[in-house]
């Protein structure tokens, strides 16, 4: 698999985008969910900071660039609470994102100002990606495994299902980009 973020010409630019799309939300304790090679680490101090990423290579390459920061090579992780949960450019893979979230949520700290924050290609420029993914902008593999793009209101609604509420919202690099982020319903 390998790290999908510098897989193409301009995605270690899109990764820069990303990251300061969610750098405003980050506090506390931050569990970076998809963390690739670890980029959003430079932004956390290293005790409250843990990445998680499936990819060996990715959590190898992340943890020699931030040594003193936690990396772990699985799906999910239990028994922890933070503050912030990200996933950049995470949710267009997995086949059910209700189920993402909820999984997110069993994560994320009960307090009115705990968030999971995303970032997802927005459907409206899916043929940017998809044309930029096969001349070598983008990565080709990141772009065929997305499962499904979702607008605002699909995001919304899926946030809903998992028992969470939009906060904040707003689309970038010229629309192309989306980033949201949820709260507890309750909260």
């Amino acid at each position: 698999m390998a790290d999908q973020g510098a897989e193409g010409l301009l995605s270690p630019f899109l990764r820069r985008q990303r990251i300061t799309a969610v750098r405003p939300f980050l506090q506390g304790r931050v569990l970076d969910i998809g963390c690739g090679s670890g980029a959003l680490a430079a932004y956390v101090d290293q005790a409250d900071y843990v990445g998680i990423d499936p990819d060996p290579v990715s959590i190898t390459t992340a943890r020699q660039s931030f040594p003193g920061h936690t990396f772990i090579q699985q799906q999910t992780l239990e028994d922890s609470m933070f503050d912030t949960v990200t996933a950049l450019a995470v949710i267009e893979h997995v086949p059910d994102p209700v189920a993402f979230l909820i999984a997110l949520k069993a994560n994320l700290l009960k307090t009115r100002s705990a968030r999971i924050v995303c970032t997802t290609p927005h459907p409206a420029m899916d043929w940017i990606h998809w044309t930029g993914s096969r001349i070598g902008l983008f990565s080709r593999s990141a772009n065929e495994e997305h499962e499904d793009l979702l607008n605002r209101e699909r995001l919304v609604e899926t946030g809903r299902r998992a028992g969470l509420r939009e906060t904040n919202y707003r689309r970038f690099l010229a629309g192309a980009n989306q980033v949201i982020a949820f709260a507890h319903d309750d909260q």
